[in-house]
């Protein structure tokens, strides 16, 4: 049985004091709000340690000497500076997990407190450079492309900026240019609030990312300038499976999995992948890590991989990591910044209603009929859209919600469109309800009588609306039943294969 979590959280304001792992890990510059210069009171308590210790010793330089070395020491600063913003969204109404910070800092509707760093400026300025050479062709060098699985999530979409920046940081090679290639299209970025409400908290220059459907890929394979980082899996999505050959590493891949054969490097892996990517930033520079965005994009995917770091398959060093970044979840930890996620992706209150249905989408070639010599009609496609509110819900979403549908059908040039809504009633019972809108009334005659021949798996019950026209019908399920299940019928019913 299929189930969403029933209250979820949200959260933007980041935190104004340092924890003790913060203070002890990072020399902090506050720039404004009154804010104590953290670094300016280390400099006081080692001058009056000095002057104690002139006062006191006859080896009043020997003592002055070491006072100056302990107070020049190598570690690294790390400015932040804190700015006040506009709030963009009104986050009062969405339920948080309790917590101390909470209970000392004042949360203002109107303002969020923002903090910048050299970490993520580091960060923007490496992508920003990265799509200006892709946007000159990267004359004279490799194109070094790090790209996941196909999927939408925010594992996945961190692990590709952050190991693509741990490359570009580590590798000493001017014959490579090393690019994060986000393997999703940009116009799907709007469906998925979680990802870019993560990406703004973070100040993740989202213009400077590059998106698959951005960049040519073949082309590069085809003059033998591309080499491929794949990361979380042993093969490419069948989509992009031409392009094998060009695959040089493959990262957080399983013990027993076959590679490609001109990989010359395999990572194995039971981890998240972001955790392999947070402890390589470990081991090479720590420092980076004290930046609360930069932290909070790898913790994002540890906690969404590992569900809130319960799941099966988390594994003792995603707990590990996780709590090393824990300044990246600010004052509203971990628990507090896993149900923001969890929330965002559930929200559609600030989605068009194509967003909506693009949000979860799948798309199969229905099989036309022979002609008279043989060869195959035109190709026509049927698409099912998965949501997580009532069909009621997304027909009121907006004025114009019916058309709307029958546009994101036309769109996908669709003959067949089946919306699938799994929510939860006011009852905490679970419903299933779904959506049919068809080309033609014919083919909805078609799909009613192959439905019921099939009543056994797919009990339905006719839901009355009146507003709609006879191509368009929402039916209930009258038992539980998995998407899958209904995924296999509709593949049935066109003799589809997944295209």
């Amino acid at each position: 049985m299929e189930s969403m979590d029933d209250s979820f959280s949200d959260v933007v304001l980041n935190p104004i004091g340092q924890s003790t792992f913060g203070r002890l890990s990072k020399i902090a510059k506050a720039t404004s709000f009154g804010f104590p210069n953290i670094q300016a009171d280390l400099r006081l308590e080692l001058g009056d340690t000095c002057k104690s210790m002139e006062e006191s010793s006859p080896k009043a330089s020997e003592a002055t000497e070491e006072c100056h070395i302990l107070s020049t020491l190598s570690r690294p600063i790390i400015e932040k500076s804190y700015s006040l913003n506009q709030r963009k969204q009104n986050l009062l109404m969405i339920p948080l997990p309790q917590s101390a910070a909470f209970f000392y800092n004042v949360l203002s509707p109107l303002v969020e407190i923002v903090e910048s760093s050299e970490s993520i400026n580091r960060l923007n300025l490496y992508l920003k450079a990265r799509r200006d050479d892709v946007s000159a062709g990267v004359p004279g060098r490799f194109l070094h492309a790090v790209i996941g699985q196909y999927v939408s999530d925010v594992g996945s979409i961190a692990s590709t900026i952050m190991y693509a920046f741990y490359l570009n940081e580590t590798l000493e090679s001017d014959q490579l240019c090393t690019v994060p290639v986000i393997n999703m299209k940009r116009a799907d970025l709007s469906s998925h609030s979680e990802l870019k409400w993560l990406l703004d908290s973070c100040q993740i220059d989202e213009s400077s990312l590059i998106f698959v459907d951005e960049i040519d890929l073949s082309y590069y394979d085809l003059f033998g300038s591309l080499r491929l980082v794949l990361l979380n899996g042993h093969k490419l999505p069948a989509k992009q499976e031409a392009l094998k050959g060009a695959v040089v590493e493959i990262f957080n891949c399983r013990k027993g999995e076959s590679v490609y054969p001109g990989v010359e490097n395999a990572t194995l892996g039971q981890d998240s992948c972001c955790t392999l990517i947070a402890e390589k930033f470990a081991l090479t520079s720590p420092e980076i890590l004290a930046a609360q965005g930069f932290s909070r994009l790898l913790l994002a995917g540890i906690l969404l991989d590992t569900g809130n770091l319960t799941g099966p398959h988390c594994t003792t060093k995603d707990k590990y990591m996780a709590t090393l970044l824990v300044n990246g979840a600010g004052r509203f930890g971990c628990n507090g910044l896993y149900q923001l996620l969890r929330y965002k992706m559930c929200d559609v209150s600030d989605l068009t209603v194509v967003d909506i249905l693009r949000k979860d989408f799948k798309k199969w070639t229905r099989v036309g009929k022979l002609d008279s010599v043989g060869s195959r009609s035109v190709m026509s496609y049927i698409g099912m859209s998965s949501i997580g509110i009532s069909i009621e819900q997304l027909l009121a979403h907006d004025a114009t919600s019916t058309e709307e549908i029958k546009y994101f059908q036309q769109l996908e040039k669709l003959q067949l469109l089946m919306i699938v809504s799994g929510y939860y009633d006011s009852q905490k019972n679970f419903k299933r309800e779904i959506l049919v809108t068809a080309e033609s009334v014919e083919l909805m005659k078609n799909l009613l009588m192959f439905l019921n021949s099939n009543a056994s798996h797919l009990p339905l019950k006719v839901l009355h609306n009146p507003g709609l026209k006879d191509d368009m019908k929402v039916f209930e399920i009258d038992k539980i039943t998995s998407r899958k299940t209904i995924e296999r019928l509709l593949e049935e019913f066109g003799g589809a294969s997944k295209g």
